[in-house]
């Protein structure tokens, strides 16, 4: 294990921003970023990682090989929530155990484009096929989880309505999972950077690319602060789903670099594949589960989200998962 790589993570100033939110609130100080600023900077983040990667995809074409990381990523995100299912219904309960199912099986930007600017740091090139694979993890999970809660007898909402409840749950579910803000933002980024190449991103690279780390600093201090307020509701639940929180993503990350050797990922797509299976989504998930299983109880999935899960991988979890790669690269 490399300890310099992760001290070297735990003092980059995005890492400290999130650590001084966390502190803000544990220490009851009356810092907070208005509702409006946070959902700015998120779009700008968005936009900025999705024009980046449209170029880098542009200019690596679409070979077979770059097909390969969108169908991997894809299968990766219909298997967890499977996968979480089968071992929580008994436990939690058809309604829950498919939205924990969503949370892991879709992933988190913010952690991914936090890997990012770690590989930027380092020196380690990546490619913008990572980035159409982060779009494209997004949705599957949000469908199989609902359709593995529906199988179970899950109705689309729990006021006892006639027969077109579950029509009117799935066309939502759609809707959500592929016209969500944040995922068409992303899309429609990752398109004009294809359409316009090198020329588009030298003409944007002053706002989008300059003022990038800043940018992010100021969302994970956000992120800091909500994270903190979360961990009372996850302690409540019991040391069962803490712990599941971190088992996860240590066994999806496992999985994803066996998966990123097998298929012979470059060191930096290994990692982005590999924090993109062991993340959770705190974003997209929750607002399509409100919508299409109003069942689930948000004090469980959301806080092992972003309470444990993304905490973890800024900060331990991504310098880990490149010391696991740098090895099994080197010793191949």
């Amino acid at each position: 294990m490399d300890l310099g790589l992760i001290a070297g993570n735990l003092l980059t100033p995005p890492v400290l921003f999130f650590a001084l939110g966390m502190a803000a609130t544990l220490l009851r100080s009356d810092l907070e970023i208005p509702q409006a600023v946070t959902r700015g900077l998120s779009l700008y983040l968005l936009f900025a990682i999705g024009m980046h990667g449209g170029v880098e995809l542009a200019a690596a074409g679409f070979a077979a090989d770059a097909l390969l990381p969108l169908a991997a990523g894809v299968v990766a995100s219909a298997l967890v929530p499977a996968i979480v299912f089968g071992l929580l219904k008994k436990r939690f309960g058809a309604a829950d155990a498919a939205a924990i199912g969503a949370t892991y099986g879709s992933i988190s930007a913010v952690t991914f484009i936090t890997a990012c600017s770690f590989l930027d740091d380092r020196g380690t090139a990546w490619s913008g096929t990572m980035v159409a694979a982060m779009a494209l993890m997004e949705s599957p999970a949000i469908l199989v989880g609902v359709l593995l809660a529906r199988r179970a007898g899950v109705r689309a909402s729990d006021d006892g309505g006639d027969g077109d409840g579950p029509r009117e749950g799935h066309g939502s579910l759609l809707r959500e999972a592929f016209l969500n803000g944040p995922v068409f933002l992303l899309l429609g980024s990752l398109v004009i950077g294809m359409l316009t190449g090198e020329k588009g991103w030298k003409a944007v690279a002053p706002f989008a690319y300059e003022p990038f780390k800043g940018v992010l600093c100021l969302f994970l201090l956000d992120m800091g602060l909500i994270a903190a307020r979360r961990l009372r509701a996850l302690r409540e639940s019991g040391a069962f789903l803490i712990g599941f929180s971190l088992i996860v993503p240590l066994v999806n990350a496992s999985l994803a670099i066996g998966v990123a050797r097998l298929l012979d990922f470059a060191p930096g797509d290994a990692l982005l594949f590999t924090v993109l299976c062991a993340s959770a989504s705190y974003i997209a998930v929750p607002a399509a589960i409100r919508l299409t299983l109003p069942q689930a109880n948000p004090s469980l999935f959301l806080p092992m989200s972003l309470a444990m899960t993304f905490p973890f991988n800024v900060t331990l979890g991504i310098p880990l998962y490149m010391t696991a790669i740098d090895l099994l690269w080197r010793t191949a």
